[in-house]
């Protein structure tokens, strides 16, 4: 069982929007997984064995507990009822407490439909007399990453500061080289050079070095103030 569920509408799509996020807990000692809910492919510079030899790379710097992939349609994703099956056995076989899901203000439909996918099969995973693997189960609450193809200033609902495994989390996104480094700009400001301001002003605005934004659609719930900032 995880104690936290990243779901992806890509590979690389969680290293991009929880990276840090998902070092810093396996550094805590808990067990965290990804779902990926397509393959990723096509893609210009890609191919299926390419990005699947690049996510276990990127698997292995994040040291993840467990790593699947739903095997929906990249660039046709779409909330079915048959997905949303789907994703829903798997939250009741892994039972995480909280689940990771894309901000849900895209353009790309694929997050789109992510987000719109996770939020019902949240719901469906807890049901009773149904035909879905697995036990009921209702985790606590979704966040949301940031990994979108819109210019937003979003305001999230809390920074974490990843200034200590930001190097770590670079190095799982270089992984995927087909899709950051071939055929992109060498001269700045290239992809990765992109990145790292957005990372510093996030930093910024809490006042360290790096760091991820995380959004809710509940309130938040604190028993100590202590790891504020």
């Amino acid at each position: 069982m995880l104690d936290i569920l990243v779901i992806a509408p890509h590979p690389d799509d969680a290293e991009l929007g929880a990276g840090g996020a998902i070092l810093k807990w396996k550094a805590e000692g808990l067990r965290v997984g990804v779902l990926d809910l397509t393959s990723g492919e096509p893609t210009p510079h890609g191919s299926p064995e390419i990005r699947q030899r690049e996510t276990a790379v990127a698997t292995d710097i994040l040291g993840l507990d467990w790593r699947d992939i739903l095997g929906l349609p990249n660039r046709a994703l779409e909330p079915t009822l048959e997905a949303r099956g789907k994703l829903a056995g798997v939250i009741r076989q892994q039972r995480p407490r909280w689940l990771l899901a894309p901000y849900w203000v895209d353009a790309h439909p694929d997050h789109v439909a992510a987000t719109q996918l996770v939020d019902a099969a949240r719901f469906w995973a807890k049901l009773s007399k149904t035909d879905l693997p697995g036990e009921p189960h209702h985790p606590e609450r979704i966040y949301n990453y940031y990994c979108v193809h819109l210019k937003l200033a979003p305001q999230p609902a809390f920074v974490l500061d990843i200034s200590d495994v930001w190097e770590q989390k670079l190095a799982a996104i270089r992984a995927y080289e087909s899709q950051f480094i071939t055929g992109r700009p060498t001269a700045p400001a290239t992809f990765l050079d992109r990145l790292r301001d957005e990372a510093a002003y996030w930093g910024k605005s809490i006042g360290v070095a790096y760091g991820e934004p995380f959004t809710c659609r509940e309130p938040l719930g604190m028993t100590t103030t202590a790891g504020l900032i």
